[in-house]
């Protein structure tokens, strides 16, 4: 999309970069933050700046925060005693949606996936495991997307914490097998966190 100033070309191209936004609407973001106060396109540039330079992952589980706790970790009104284990930060932000959990997080990064050559050593695994070790945890809650990897995910940290004295269950198969858990719809998502089961192994 060519046009008569290079800076608006250059703009419309670094909106366009971002996912789901086509030219036109990179086009029309551009435009719109040219019609506004000088000081309204300030601050917004100040706040992608600000997250780009100061957020941190909480020390913890992993999550998006702005200190070294997270606002879920932090909150002394959570069920310390339970720890949702999911695969990406987007998939916490899809279950505090539903309002159906109320106990803590752990974010993964991805899953075991020997196909992509990622295997434990690649995900937080080591720190979820040192977690059940040192915190009083009863129930991890396995809110992993059902697919072959995230079936392997969840048989190998069994695996690793079978001595331990911790429920494992898995969100009920309300979700279909291959789907992403974030892309499931908020009702769905949250009755099978509340009609979890049992993890079973597949080789008892």
């Amino acid at each position: 999309m060519a046009n008569s100033s290079l800076l608006l070309d250059r703009a419309t191209e670094a909106f366009s970069s971002l996912p789901g936004v086509g030219k036109k609407s990179a086009m029309r973001m551009v435009l719109h933050l040219l019609n506004q106060e000088e000081r309204y396109t300030q601050e917004f540039c100040q706040s992608i700046s600000e997250l780009r330079t100061r957020i941190q992952y909480c020390k913890k589980c992993h999550f998006l925060s702005d200190d070294e706790l997270c606002s879920y970790c932090a909150d002394p009104k959570r069920d310390e005693s339970r720890i949702c284990v999911v695969e990406n930060l987007p998939d916490v932000m899809a279950i505090e949606e539903t309002g159906q959990y109320r106990g803590l997080y752990h974010v993964l990064g991805g899953v075991i996936s020997p196909v992509e050559g990622r295997g434990p050593e690649s995900l937080e695994l080591d720190s979820l495991i040192r977690r059940c070790k040192e915190e009083d945890i009863k129930e991890l809650i396995m809110a992993i997307s059902p697919t072959i990897d995230g079936d392997t995910t969840i048989f190998y940290l069994a695996g690793q914490l079978e001595d331990m004295d911790i429920k494992i269950s898995q969100l009920s198969r309300g979700i279909a097998f291959g789907g992403e858990l974030v892309y499931t719809d908020g009702l769905t998502l949250g009755r099978s966190i509340l009609s979890r089961t049992p993890y079973v192994s597949p080789n008892p």
